[in-house]
């Protein structure tokens, strides 16, 4: 009874406090947090990896069908539409509508077939 009264009475040095996470608890928990988020097989970091490649591969497919859209365009002008029928005979294979055309061939002057400074007439077949 004398101790306690003696602490009532402040004889007594006053008690350290331990704080209340010590730097082992928070390194545990620390950890467990890590784990618990990312550690995983499938983690917050692969999660947001994969987040960004499907964005990526959308964007990869909205191009590829624009293209695809132009090359559907292209094919129906190609097989239904007489003008640009022709306009690919005249420039990819040099073919002329009727008698009177002629078609000149102007060769660069880099040409190994043709000086430099003249130019070659084919005639239409």
């Amino acid at each position: 009874m004398a101790r306690a009264a003696a602490s009532v009475a402040g004889d007594d040095p006053p008690r350290k406090r331990r704080p209340l996470i010590t730097g082992a608890k928070l390194v545990f928990w620390g950890f467990v947090g890590w784990f618990a988020v990312d550690a995983t097989e499938y983690g917050t970091s692969d999660m947001l990896a994969l987040r960004r490649r499907i964005r990526e591969t959308n964007v990869a497919i909205d191009s590829l069908r624009r293209v695809a859209d132009s090359l559907v365009l292209q094919k129906r002008d190609v097989m239904t539409n007489p003008a640009v029928q022709e306009r690919i005979a005249r420039e990819e294979f040099g073919m002329v509508k009727g008698e009177k055309e002629l078609i000149y061939h102007v060769l660069r002057p880099d040409s190994a077939a043709v000086s430099p400074d003249s130019a070659a007439r084919v005639p239409s077949p």
